[in-house]
């Protein structure tokens, strides 16, 4: 049988015209596979014997050869027909040969090779809530999700008692101590001094501060537990909040300090951004001051929101790999080099999504406690003023919690999971991946495939 580009096997036939190493001498010429008229064919292997050439009616259509035993020898099964010439899409795999293995027929072992048919190479392993390859947009939002339905327990487990004890931290400090209904009154009031509104703005901001404060901490908390549960759940592996904790604790000063760090970093874009402005204003520039200074803050605004994105994967960078600060921030702006834009839009999508579950339960609870709570829910739309009761504070601070719990563990897996596509991309993080989950074989290319494919 003529070679033919992907149906030649190791150890096949000669090509036709050349005699095999057990050939005897030959006879009179006739075709090496056409038995003659007098006689059987020659079972393969068996020296060929002369015989009468072949008459003028000779026939085309003949039986292939090797298929008929010698007369009194032993009855052996014959062998397979040779495999039919490859047509249009000639990718699919011929009938299994030994050794015909790397992309075609059976590979060691009897396990089919992969390089031919239409399916392309095997599925990636997946021994947890990805598979061990580049993903694409909507398996790292699935990734995040089923991490949260695989390892509910500790997920929700950690997300419900951080934002419980977030939620009853700010209840307390604005039902006894941050209490800006005096500030509020005095904003509304068109009559008030000068003095009297940057006062009250004054206590105001810090009030909405000492809040944020709070809650970027127990956010800090959160991601900080689920970095760890989700790297677990890569590999399949389950982690209880202990173990997530002890992982997470050395760590978590730093994470402290990285969070604290990046808005800052951000405000020093934008005060640069604002200063040549600001800078001519003070000179008596007055309009093209002003113009200056709003066109500086736009540029600004870009140069802080490119920033931010290059450097959003630092956490889990520090959590994962026991970095440093400058070290994570380093490291996030490497892997986010050259997929800016991919990076900035999954965020933004998850961001998104986030909002949409917290919105769709904190709203119908904001008016449920706004109905439930002294001045009703006219009290709620048409006042301004922090100081709407317990009722209210706790009410909605239910509601808060239960939209803390389910968007900690979204924000939190999509930043992880990221960060492991960004590694698996540029340095083959996959493989170790593979060999931390136990997975044999990953990632291996057998002889005749086409890596890559």
């Amino acid at each position: 049988m003529n070679d033919t580009p992907g149906w030649a096997s190791p150890g096949s036939a000669p090509s036709d015209g050349q005699s095999g190493p057990d050939q005897a001498t030959p006879g009179p010429a006739r075709p090496a596979d056409r038995p003659s008229p007098a006689e059987p064919a020659e079972p393969a292997g068996e020296p060929a014997r002369p015989g009468p050439a072949p008459g003028p009616k000779w026939s085309k259509e003949q039986p292939p050869p090797g298929q008929w035993p010698s007369p009194g020898g032993p009855q052996e099964a014959p062998p397979q027909a040779p495999p039919p010439p490859p047509g249009p899409g000639w990718g699919g795999p011929p009938a299994a040969r030994p050794g015909a293995y790397g992309g075609y027929g059976q590979g060691p072992g009897g396990q089919p090779g992969w390089g031919g048919g239409w399916g392309g190479p095997p599925p990636a392993a997946k021994p947890g809530v990805i598979p061990l390859r580049p993903l694409g947009v909507g398996e790292v939002l699935d990734g995040a999700v089923s991490t949260m339905r695989t390892h509910w327990r500790t997920v929700l487990g950690i997300s419900l008692t951080v934002a419980v004890l977030t939620q009853i931290a700010v209840i307390l400090l604005q039902g006894f101590v941050l209490d800006d209904s005096a500030s509020t009154d005095t904003l509304n009031d068109p009559s008030a001094t000068a003095e009297e509104l940057t006062r009250a703005l004054g206590d105001t901001l810090l009030n909405s501060g000492v809040i944020l404060l709070v809650t970027l901490l127990g956010t800090i908390l959160a991601t900080a537990l689920l970095t760890t549960v989700t790297s677990r759940a890569v590999l399949g592996r389950s982690v209880t909040t202990a173990e997530a904790w002890q992982d997470a604790r050395p760590q978590l000063l730093k994470l402290v300090g990285l969070t604290f760090l990046l808005p800052l970093i951000a405000a020093a874009i934008g005060a640069v951004g604002i200063l040549p402005g600001v800078l001519v204003g003070l000179a008596g520039g007055g309009d093209a001051a002003v113009a200056l200074a709003v066109l500086g803050g736009l540029a600004a605004a870009v140069v802080a929101l490119w920033t931010m994105v290059r450097l959003s994967l630092a956490s889990a960078a520090l959590m994962l790999e026991k970095q440093g600060v400058v070290k994570a921030l380093s490291r996030s702006a490497k892997l986010v080099r050259g997929s800016w834009w991919r990076v900035f839009g999954i965020q933004l999508l998850a961001t998104i999504i986030a909002n949409i579950i917290a919105s769709i339960i904190v709203i119908p609870f904001t008016f449920l406690a706004s109905a439930l709570s002294d001045k009703g829910l006219d009290g709620f739309l048409y006042s301004a003023t922090g100081d709407l009761g317990w009722t209210f504070l706790v009410v909605s601070g239910v509601g808060s919690v239960i939209g803390s719990m389910l968007t900690f563990p979204i924000t939190a897996g999509v930043t992880v999971l990221l960060y492991i596509d960004q590694r698996i991309r540029r340095e083959a993080l996959d493989l170790d991946l593979a060999r931390a989950a136990g997975v044999q074989d990953h990632g291996a290319v057998t002889p005749g495939s086409t890596p890559g494919s």
